[in-house]
């Protein structure tokens, strides 16, 4: 059986609806005097919050070497499946002949990127980082498919502790933590 709830009729100012139109009005108006409070996007750019993951890119040694050895790690830890490589191999007359290989390929889809920061995590050579870049934007779907030279150019270089690159270094090193 329906429970029936008594309602008290409206009066007549409530009928009109004035009440509710003024209450609309004042908060137009406070908003039309108000401070303008939008940001001039791009010259003003909001603040970024620390930890903040965006634009994965490819970064080198101070030297300007290329850290990626191409293990594709990053590759397949993926969800979107957002990362290609092709590896491939260094010359042996090469100064860097030492280490594994490197990317002969290496291509990142921002348009499948979800920015979890996985392909950072998983990179043993941190030769993947996410910069605080969050505005990309291009004309073809192509424009967003960042190739090895595009990664570099937006990672620029970051310091490298590893030393790999460097054979006397390298085996200073591994002196060092013998003794």
């Amino acid at each position: 059986m329906p429970y029936v709830v008594d309602r008290k009729p409206l009066t007549l100012l409530e009928r009109l609806y004035i009440p509710q139109v003024l209450a609309g009005m004042r908060i137009t108006l406070k908003h039309f005097f108000a401070k303008n409070i939008t940001m001039e996007y791009p010259e003003q750019r909001p603040a970024i919050p620390p930890g903040y993951r965006g634009v994965p890119t490819l970064v080198k040694d101070p030297n300007g070497r290329e850290k990626c050895v191409s293990c594709q790690l990053c590759e397949f830890v993926c969800p979107p499946k957002a990362i290609r490589i092709t590896p491939g191999e260094i010359p042996l007359d090469a100064p860097t002949a030492h280490v594994e290989k490197a990317p002969k390929e290496f291509e990142i889809d921002m348009l499948r990127c979800i920015y979890c920061g996985l392909c950072q995590e998983v990179c043993p050579e941190e030769a993947i980082w996410l910069q605080n870049d969050y505005s990309l934007s291009g004309y073809t779907r192509a424009e967003l498919v960042n190739n090895k030279a595009k990664l570099y150019e937006l990672g620029g270089t970051l310091p490298d502790l590893h030393l790999k690159w460097d054979k006397k270094q390298a085996a200073e090193k591994a002196g060092k933590a013998h003794h």
